[in-house]
C-alpha cells in the first residue's frame, strides 16, 4: 500500500493527480483523495477515538484539502502541505468522541481498576469468537489511553512512534524542528509508557491488569459490543506492515517493547466512502473551485 510518509518519497502520481484534478479531472480528484484517505482516518482514530467520528473528522480535512488544492504551490512537498491541513485541523477542532470527557491517566487507571475481573463469556452467548473479543478490548483499551496525553502530544506519537515518521518528516508536517518533534515524541513516550508500566500486564508481567480478565466487565459496562466492534476487522493488516517503509529504529530495547504494542494495532480502513466522495464532489465550493468535469 502506498505510504505517504516514507523519508524519501517519490510524489510524482500525487502532483500528476493534483494537477489534473485542478483542471477538473474529477477522476484524478477521486484517485488522489484514496491514496490518502486511510492515512488521515488512522491518524484520526487515534485523535478521537471512536472510528464513526474519526470518518467525520477524515470527511473535514479532505474537504478543507480539496477545496484548497488551488493554493498549492510546490513551495513544499505536496505530502507536507496536505498533513499540515490533517495536523492543523485535528489540534484545533471541537471536542468529540473519546474526547468528551477528558481523560487523565489517574481516571483511566481508576476506571480500569474499577472494573471486576470477570471469567470470559461462554462462546455459545456471544456473536463472534472469543478471541476477537479479547483483542477488541486489548486494542480498545491502549487506543483510550492515548485520549491521557494532550492533543499535540497524541499527534506527535501517532506520528513517530506508531507510524514510525521519521524526526524530519514530521517536523515538516508539525512545522517545528526535527529537534523539538524529537523532543516532543520523547516527553509522549515517556508519559504514556510509565502509565504502562504501572499499569499494563501485556509490558509488564508483575501488572495484575490482564485483557482476558478485563474483556467480560468492559462488555458489561459497554465498552465493548460483541455485536459490533470496532476495532477488529475480519481481515486484518497491521500498523507495523502499512508503515513498514518508516519505521523508525528505538534503541531502547524496552521502549521497542511498548511501541509494538501499538505497531500492532489493525490499519483500519474506512468505511466505502463513494457515496460521500459523490456528495463532496457534487457540493458547490468544490465544483467551482476546481471546475469539475
Amino acid at each position: 500500500m502506498f505510504n505517504p510518509f516514507t523519508e524519501a518519497l517519490d510524489e510524482s502520481d500525487d502532483l500528476a493527480l493534483v494537477e489534473s484534478a485542478r483542471g477538473g479531472g474529477r477522476e484524478s480528484l477521486e484517485k488522489l483523495i484514496l491514496r490518502h484517505q486511510a492515512w488521515v482516518y488512522n491518524i484520526a482514530v487515534r485523535m478521537v477515538f471512536h472510528p464513526q467520528d474519526a470518518e467525520e473528522v477524515t470527511q473535514e480535512v479532505l474537504i478543507k484539502a480539496v477545496t484548497r488544492l488551488s493554493t498549492f504551490g510546490g513551495d513544499c512537498a505536496f505530502r507536507t502541505w496536505l498533513y499540515r491541513i490533517a495536523a492543523n485541523h485535528v489540534l484545533n477542532m471541537k471536542r468529540r468522541g473519546g474526547e468528551l470527557r477528558p481523560l487523565t491517566f489517574a481516571s483511566y487507571a481508576a476506571a480500569i481498576n474499577d472494573t471486576p475481573d470477570l471469567d470470559l463469556p461462554d462462546p455459545k452467548s456471544v456473536p463472534v469468537d472469543v478471541p476477537l473479543m479479547v483483542e477488541e478490548a486489548k486494542i480498545g483499551c491502549t487506543t483510550g489511553m492515548l485520549l491521557c496525553l494532550d492533543r499535540k502530544q497524541r499527534l506527535v506519537f501517532t506520528l513517530g512512534e506508531i507510524f514510525g515518521v521519521s524526526d524530519t518528516v514530521g517536523a515538516d508536517v508539525l512545522e517545528m524542528s526535527p529537534d523539538n518533534f524529537r523532543q516532543s515524541l520523547a516527553r509522549a513516550r515517556r508519559d504514556l509508557y510509565q502509565f504502562m508500566h504501572g499499569q499494563c500486564g501485556l509490558v509488564n508481567a508483575d501488572n495484575p491488569c490482564r485483557c482476558p480478565k478485563k474483556t467480560k466487565g468492559f462488555i458489561d459496562h459497554g465498552h465493548v459490543d460483541p455485536a459490533h466492534l470496532l476495532f477488529v476487522p475480519l481481515h486484518v493488516r497491521r500498523v507495523r506492515e502499512e508503515a513498514a517503509g518508516t519505521v523508525r529504529e528505538i534503541e531502547d530495547v524496552l521502549d521497542r517493547h511498548y511501541a509494538a504494542v501499538y505497531r500492532d494495532h489493525p490499519f483500519l480502513e474506512p468505511r466505502d466512502q463513494t457515496d460521500w466522495l459523490r456528495r463532496v464532489f457534487d457540493r458547490p465550493d468544490v465544483r467551482t473551485t476546481l471546475h469539475l468535469d
